[in-house]
């Protein structure tokens, strides 16, 4: 009797697996002796005179192009030999790739690349195309990157063509020397000049696109080419010896641009572009050119200061005539900058910045004059051609001197949604890494409230507290914040509620409540939104502790990071507009009730519009703690130091 069944059993560690069976080398190796083989071919392509014999079934697997080609009902579907004006070697190297899989492109020319991978797009191999795009991007250099630009813009290769770009931009002045750019599509030359990254002396630019023209005299230049080169960053010299004598421009865009440049506030600037690096460092040639202490500033350290050394300074006046300038190697396009004000106190800091790219037409970008900033600061602005920076302290809450330990300058990607010059951070700003600090409280470790540890505290510790009627926590972030919701984890070892208030201010002296409960009884996690406003300051005041006369937080976050509370304010944000844009009186009442109907929303409990999100209780039953005594030993006592002259 025979035994149909599977075969199953025990496999050894370590061991090949015998049930699976792995030939896909000499598979490929087979079938790639059938390419341009005689043998079973039932079609021929005729390429540059030349006879390549294929085979239908396999360039239809392999390609739609050809499935529709051989199978689909044209003509060439019953035809034995098929005419195809193409590159016969690129042409070659397509069909090897189609009938292994695999293609040496180490030993192709550029140029038989260059027409595979045009190729590839026509014929809809987009994984041959993906895999030449990528091998051209590693291969980039001077003699290459003008074709290799034409062609990834002529297939709508974009990463391809962002790579080219970026390689001219950081090579324009060997570029425009080189010959092929005299080879570069009309289409191409243009995409280059409009980059502000592109970046070279003007006159440079225009010789380049001067010998371009001579190389392309079919091309009508006048109201295309040349009109990208920025004739105002020309000196007067260049444009009365090299533009005029040219002919190509007309003397009225001569005066046009000398006009523009001795009147326009803003000229079009050119500017190096290094993404993600720190434009203000010895590397760039960067340096701090006035100030007191100019040396400490760009050195690159950022921990061995203190009160005596390793930071710039200015003093501090009415007028702000002084101040801490920076010019930068070279003119670079930046939109963020990066300092740290001395914090090895508890003073606070009040300044704006201004950057200019001729020192002459200054623009403040960042303008914290009215509010109090300590530490590290992260400010972001619109990204133009930066050369001089300029930082002018405004006020110092201890003295009269402003002090810089270290400034960075880049251009980046990652920029957080900005209000009126001031950061809206969907991350939580309340932590010591950006710089934010527990001024006022009690606690047996310092800024225990926005360590970020939310899970280790207990009857003893992990928690901020004060005594009711006669304290607060105090807490102030780095820089001022557009924020619109916290949250806050009450100390819930037991089953007490607290009662509370929350204010806000940007100078720690006009406050605004933005969470009111102080009629009502919290505990464990809260979530709190409310109208977006600028904050420094966050004030947390307890009123009541159905324990005793302690007010416990364990941790705080600002905005608040639960993705559930999140969501469901989206959610709600989402009905609202929907009904906006619906208009009419019967919709708001609509709205309403859907807010208030939704099992997965939670609704606001106060006139403040704080929302309230709690978890589950903890399963701890132990005695009350006794009140704390904020003067006991084994606390510490956050308060403002001792204000203190000269040095910081």
């Amino acid at each position: 009797m025979s035994s149909h069944r599977k075969m199953s059993g025990i496999r050894l560690p370590n061991k090949p697996r015998a049930d699976e069976i792995e030939l896909t080398e000499l598979f490929s190796t087979q079938m790639a002796q059938l390419c341009m083989n005689d043998d079973y071919s039932d079609v021929c392509f005729i390429v540059e005179n030349q006879r390549l014999p294929a085979h239908r079934v396999m360039l239809a697997a392999r390609s739609e192009y050809f499935r529709a080609l051989l199978y689909g009902g044209l003509s060439e579907s019953t035809q034995s030999e098929i005419h195809l004006k193409v590159p016969v070697e690129a042409f070659k190297s397509l069909l090897r790739y189609i009938y292994s899989g695999h293609l040496s492109l180490a030993q192709m020319d550029e140029d038989n690349i260059l027409d595979t991978l045009g190729l590839a797009n026509q014929y809809g191999l987009s994984e041959l195309e993906l895999a030449i795009s990528d091998y051209l991007r590693q291969y980039l250099a001077l003699c290459n990157v003008c074709a290799i630009l034409d062609a990834a813009r002529l297939y709508n290769l974009e990463k391809l063509t962002k790579v080219c770009l970026t390689f001219m931009d950081r090579n324009a002045v060997d570029i425009l020397q080189h010959e092929s750019f005299k080879n570069l599509s009309k289409e191409s030359l243009e995409e280059i000049l409009r980059r502000d990254s592109f970046f070279a002396p003007e006159v440079q630019i225009f010789l380049a696109v001067w010998d371009w023209c001579k190389n392309n005299p079919n091309v009508d230049i006048k109201k295309s080419v040349v009109s990208f080169v920025r004739l105002p960053l020309m000196n007067l010299d260049d444009l009365l010896h090299v533009v005029r004598p040219s002919g190509i421009l007309s003397a009225d865009k001569l005066l046009d641009a000398i006009e523009e440049q001795s009147t326009s506030k803003y000229l079009p600037y050119r500017a190096a572009l290094w993404p993600e690096e720190n434009v203000a460092t010895a590397k760039y040639v960067s340096r701090t050119i006035m100030g007191e202490c100019r040396a400490e500033l760009l050195n690159g350290d950022c921990t061995s200061y203190d009160m005596e050394k390793g930071y710039t300074r200015h003093c501090i006046t009415d007028t702000n005539e002084n101040g801490i300038v920076v010019e930068l190697g070279t003119i670079c396009i930046i939109n963020h900058i990066k300092i740290l004000l001395w914090d090895r106190d508890n003073r606070a800091y009040s300044y704006f910045i201004e950057v200019s790219a001729n020192q002459v037409q200054w623009d403040r970008v960042i303008d914290y004059s009215q509010y109090h900033c300590r530490s590290w600061q992260f400010l972001y602005f619109q990204a133009r051609p930066v050369r001089y920076i300029k930082l002018v302290g405004t006020h110092n809450t201890v003295n009269k001197v402003f002090h810089v330990v270290a400034l960075e300058a880049m251009h980046t990607k990652n920029i957080p949604k900005v209000i009126n010059g001031i950061v809206a951070p969907t991350a939580n700003v309340a932590t010591i890494e950006m710089s934010a600090v527990v001024v006022d409280g009690v606690s047996r470790t310092r800024n225990a409230l926005l360590n970020g540890n939310y899970v280790d505290y207990d009857w003893d510790s992990g928690y901020t507290c004060h005594q009711l009627d006669s304290g607060e926590i105090l807490v102030r972030l780095g820089q001022p914040y557009i924020i619109g919701s916290m949250r806050l984890l009450l100390w819930d070892c037991d089953d007490r509620t607290y009662s509370f208030y929350i204010e806000t201010s940007v100078n720690q002296k006009d406050w605004v409540m933005v969470v009111d409960k102080r009629n009502e009884q919290a505990r464990s996690w809260q979530n709190f939104s409310f109208t977006p406003i600028p904050v420094v300051f966050i004030r947390i005041i307890g009123t009541r502790n159905t324990a005793n006369e302690i007010f416990h937080c364990v941790h705080l976050e600002c905005p608040s990071q639960d993705p559930t509370f999140l969501s469901n304010e989206r959610e709600k944000q989402k009905i609202l507009d929907e009904g906006a844009r619906g208009g009419g009186g019967g919709g708001a009442e609509q709205r309403d009730q859907q807010l208030a109907t939704r099992n997965d929303l939670q609704p606001s409990t106060s006139s403040s519009s704080s929302s309230r999100v709690t978890t589950p209780r903890r399963n701890s039953h132990r005695p009350l703690p006794p009140p704390l005594n904020p003067l006991e030993d084994v606390l510490v006592h956050i308060e403002n130091v001792v204000p203190f002259e000269g040095n910081p």
